[in-house]
């Protein structure tokens, strides 16, 4: 209960001086809108921002989540059973999850289109490569000792795989997955300043700065930041459900 009451009393502290400042100190409207002014603006907005939400959530961020991390933990596992494919691929990895989005995004539209489909190719490309390298450093965490043991019960590579080697990197595999929560969610919204349909979370933000809108930029802000924070809890909160012998979990 403290892990939740402690940091809802802080960001309502946070909003209160938010607010204070911004009307005591004359801060002008298109430079930081109150919270209150913002508050309003997401309560008149709701239809706008539930098809906002539909759109980049829903469609390309969901969509692209999952096929860009079973993607990445498929390959990783093939990636594990065949030492070549590991070498070959992962300073590959290294490489493209330093490629810009700005850059990879355009070309994504051009070669899917502006409707959803080329924002979740996005979001595919940027969560794929941090679920394989994570997948592959877990699959190396179990120890010399354990895999031992496993050979000595005759085990073979996919019954160590399954019983052993999985459970071992479950910390990893579900810290890509929380990791991936987030950057899904700034890939797809990226994404969409560079071609959409004429909605999306992106697509709004973009035209509502150009118009000087600046508490409906603010307001499609805060549902994006909730968005992901709920996206990531309930990460969390699934980890914590299948890693509870965990000593991270334990409190060990």
């Amino acid at each position: 209960a403290l892990g939740l009451i402690i940091p809802a009393i802080f960001g309502a502290w946070i909003l209160i001086i938010w607010e204070a400042v911004t009307r005591g100190a004359g801060i002008p409207f298109i430079l930081l809108p109150p919270p209150s002014a913002i508050g309003a603006r997401i309560a008149g907005s709701l239809p706008v921002l539930g098809a906002d939400v539909r759109q980049t959530i829903f469609k390309a961020v969901i969509f692209g989540y999952v096929v860009g991390s079973g993607a990445g933990f498929i390959t990783a596992v093939l990636a594990d059973r065949v030492p070549f494919l590991r070498r070959g691929l992962l300073p590959i990895g290294n490489m493209v999850s330093a490629l810009p989005i700005i850059g990879v995004a355009p070309i994504m539209v051009m070669w899917f289109g502006f409707d959803w489909q080329s924002k979740a190719a996005v979001v595919i490309i940027m969560t794929f490569f941090p679920m394989l390298v994570n997948t592959v450093a877990g699959l190396a965490a179990s120890g010399h000792m354990e895999r031992d043991l496993m050979r000595t019960y005759a085990s073979g590579y996919w019954p160590t795989l399954l019983k052993l080697r999985l459970p071992a990197a479950a910390p990893f595999i579900f810290n890509a997955l929380k990791i991936n929560s987030t950057l899904a969610l700034i890939g797809a919204i990226v994404a969409e300043f560079f071609g959409t349909p004429v909605v999306g979370m992106g697509f709004r933000i973009s035209t509502e700065v150009g118009r000087m809108n600046i508490d409906m930029v603010w307001a499609e802000i805060a549902v994006a930041a909730l968005a992901g924070s709920v996206f990531y809890g309930v990460v969390a909160l699934v980890e914590r459900a299948v890693t509870f012998w965990h000593p991270s979990v334990r409190g060990g």
